[in-house]
């Protein structure tokens, strides 16, 4: 899975509920290179996971969000993932940027507002496997039959898109999100609170990155 280490440096926008202490040597600090701000998401034990949310600053790590409860893949987490398997990938990944069925509510990342005819092509055979596509159904060259999502669903209410086999390689997984929890596990995604997910959209810029854990 990808692996980023060196990222634009961005501004802090903190987050409601922030805390005010700093936190110098976060677990992930040594695997981030230059990034400026990290999502953690640490897992707790089967589908669940802690979210905590850091920006870095002068003084070093500060957390602006912290205990956020997530969810990740019904069967938890693994190192590597195939296309499938509902697994959570673990390591650390870029946030490209961000879509939704609601309209853009704002922050540093690019967002495309989706309806019935956005998609995310799932089809291993496709050359457009592993992205975002518009077609209406009919019309599609790639396989509309799961994996592959239509993205007008009520978990996409906001999302986040993780770097996840940006190279595309066939069957290495698709689809991976930061988005809108329906209450339970995911496919393989991480899903916590839209209110919460809106915050920290609001505050993301680009060079972000995410950072993945047992």
């Amino acid at each position: 899975m990808r692996r980023l280490l060196i990222l634009l440096c961005v501004a802090l926008l903190p987050l409601a509920g922030a805390t005010s202490h700093a936190q110098t040597s976060p677990w992930f600090a040594h695997y981030v290179g230059d990034a400026t701000q990290v999502i953690s998401v640490v897992g707790v034990g089967g589908s669940s996971a802690k979210m905590d949310v850091y920006q870095r600053t002068a003084a070093g790590w500060q957390p602006v969000a912290a205990g956020i409860p997530a969810f990740v893949g019904s069967r938890g987490m693994a190192s590597t993932t195939r296309e499938g398997e509902m697994k959570t990938p673990m390591g650390f990944f870029t946030l490209d940027y961000a879509f939704g069925t609601a309209p853009n509510p704002g922050g540093g990342l690019q967002y495309v507002q989706v309806g019935p005819n956005h998609w995310w092509d799932g089809d291993v055979n496709s050359p457009t496997y592993n992205t975002m596509q518009v077609c209406e159904k009919a019309q599609c060259p790639f396989s509309t039959d799961p994996p592959t999502e239509n993205l007008a669903i009520p978990q996409y209410v906001h999302a986040v898109v993780m770097g996840v086999n940006n190279e595309r390689v066939p069957s290495n997984g698709s689809a991976f999100f930061l988005h809108a929890t329906d209450g339970g596990p995911t496919a393989g995604c991480i899903a916590i609170d839209d209110a919460k997910l809106v915050e920290i959209m609001r505050w993301l810029k680009p060079g972000a990155l995410i950072a993945i854990s047992q």
